[in-house]
Formats: C-alpha cells, sequence, structure tokens
C-alpha cells in the first residue's frame, strides 16, 4: 500500500510526455522506487511497455519468475501499451490477477535520477482488458484509457480486385460473450464491453473519472 503512494507521488510530481509514439511488441523491466533511503534494499516494480501479442502473457509470467526469486520485486505493474491482440490482452490480464499484481496505468520516465520519476501512460484498445485483470487498478489523471470496436484483418485473394485483398473482420457475438464474463470475473461492468463494442474501430472513446468509476474500472488515487 505504501510503496503503490510512493509511485502515484512519483507521477504527480514528473513531467508529462507524449500520449503517442511508435508501436513495438511488449517488454518488460524492472524498476527500482527509491523510498525513505532504503539503499541497496529498495523495492521495485515492472514496468510493461508495448503492444500485446499472444505470446505476451507466457512472456511476463516468465519474465516475474526470473526477477522475483531473492529479489526485492513487488506486485505492482506500470502498464503502458497502445493495445494489440485481444486474446493475448485478456490472458495477460489473467496472469495479472493469478499473480496478484497491482496495475498502474504510468510509465517510468526516460531519465531516471535516484528517485523514480513516472509519466503519463496510456492504455488503449485491447490493453483495457489486460489492465482488467489487476488485482488493484489504478488510472492517475494524467493517464489515459481509450476504448473502440474489437476488429483484425484477413488477406485473400481476389483476380477482380487485381490480386490480394486485406478485409477487416469484426465479432459475431461470440468475443462480446467471452469479454462480459472475462470482465464481469475482474470486477468490471460489462457495460464497458458494451460500449467498446459500439465506438467506431477507427477512433477512440477516451474514458472519463466518471467513466472509470462508473464501470469499476479502476480509480484514479489510492
Amino acid at each position: 500500500m505504501k510503496l503503490i503512494k510512493t509511485v502515484l507521488f512519483a507521477l504527480c510530481v514528473a513531467a508529462f510526455a507524449p500520449i503517442f509514439a511508435q508501436a513495438e511488441e511488449m517488454s518488460f523491466r524492472v524498476v527500482g522506487v527509491n523510498s525513505d533511503g532504503c539503499g541497496a534494499n529498495c523495492p521495485q516494480v515492472i514496468a510493461a511497455q508495448g503492444e500485446i501479442s499472444l505470446e505476451t502473457p507466457e512472456a511476463f509470467v516468465a519474465f516475474v519468475r526470473e526477477n522475483a526469486p531473492g529479489g526485492n520485486l513487488h506486485g505492482i505493474v506500470l502498464l503502458d501499451s497502445p493495445g494489440g491482440k485481444v486474446v493475448g490482452s485478456m490472458e495477460l490480464g489473467q496472469a495479472f490477477r493469478k499473480l496478484g499484481m497491482a496495475v498502474i496505468v504510468a510509465r517510468p520516465a526516460a531519465d531516471q535520477s535516484r528517485t523514480m520519476a513516472l509519466v503519463s501512460g496510456r492504455c488503449y484498445s485491447a490493453c483495457v482488458y489486460a489492465l482488467m485483470g489487476g488485482r488493484k487498478r489504478v488510472i492517475p489523471p494524467q493517464s489515459s484509457v481509450g476504448i473502440h470496436r474489437m476488429f483484425n484483418y484477413s488477406t485473400s485473394f481476389d483476380i477482380g480486385e487485381g490480386g490480394l485483398v486485406r478485409e477487416r473482420n469484426y465479432d459475431d457475438g461470440g468475443m462480446l460473450q467471452t469479454l462480459s464474463r472475462y470482465a464481469a470475473m475482474m470486477g468490471v461492468s460489462t457495460e464497458l464491453v458494451k460500449l467498446a463494442e459500439q465506438t467506431s474501430p477507427d477512433k477512440l472513446y477516451m474514458l472519463t473519472g466518471a467513466d472509470i468509476a462508473r464501470w469499476r474500472l479502476g480509480s484514479r488515487k489510492l
């Protein structure tokens, strides 16, 4: 609890950073939190940044296993992601819950000093399903969460169209039911999933503080 407060304070005093960045596959690293003159025994948290793939959940579990034994790693994840695969995001959320991880939408500042500083993070598109898995979910006012309708692409060959044709495919209702059950299991309102499916896939609906509270996605502060 005290560590989460320290992390949130670091975010509040840090400078704002650009929301959008080039998407790379999600990677993980350990970040130290210097508090109360802890020195070599300072607690550590995980920074997770990038696009979520189908391999991300397994990679995260492996990272935790490798870094947890004998260290000062605490159950906190700093999440910053533009989205990715819906199934991979849901499975990452399940890994967060199974491991008892608290999730904060934020990222470490590029320029680290003795005390960790954080900047605003984002959790867009499918990332929201990973966020849902946190045993505690914190979305500071500086950070943002955006949702839209899920889709994927398929490629086919059509002579009439001149060759390869790329088509956008939407859910037929089956995944909506799966995600609704998952949201309910994680303590989040299923109305959030419904709203996502009603939002154009070409834009983001940015959640307000009232939305976050009403749909029980998380809190603005501890």
